[in-house]
């Protein structure tokens, strides 16, 4: 399963610089071994996904084996991009988990509704957000068979 753990690379879709750095540093603490990229909008995941622009090449911007949504973003929210993501014929297979401070029913029951994989509200501590890594990575990384990329 190691070999699984190491070839599936996390994307990260957050405005927060704290909270991108925080999760990088808990998957650290869970000694993860991914790679793990971060975009700070809805535009920018599009654009990674996409290989566009700055994402252009392939080899720094690897296709996400999982993403780490953010609902709450600027220019184009996560709401939108799990939206196109999801109709999206050679993104649609990415798993999402949505990782937000949102705990409104709407945006739970939305986010199912458009095909998210998980909806996790964002922890108060560093303590708790080590806690859900643990689970995410026991869960998406050991137990779960993930599509081929």
């Amino acid at each position: 399963m190691d070999d699984k753990k190491h070839s599936v690379t996390i994307l990260m879709a957050d405005d927060d610089e704290d909270d991108r750095l925080m999760a990088k540093e808990a998957f650290s603490e869970v000694k993860l071994l991914n790679d793990f990229h971060t975009v700070e909008d809805g535009e920018e995941l599009m654009a990674y996904l996409r290989h566009e622009g700055k994402f252009s090449d392939p080899k720094s911007s690897p296709r996400p084996g999982i993403i780490l949504l953010d609902l709450n973003m600027p220019k184009k929210d996560g709401r939108q991009a799990l939206k196109e993501i999801k109709e999206d014929p050679l993104l649609k297979h990415i798993p999402i988990v949505v990782l937000t401070t949102s705990k409104a029913e709407e945006d739970i029951l939305r986010s199912y509704d458009l095909g998210v994989n998980s909806f996790i509200v964002k922890p108060v501590t560093f303590d708790q957000l080590i806690d859900i890594m643990k689970t995410l990575t026991k869960y998406w990384f050991e137990i779960v068979e993930l599509p081929p990329l």
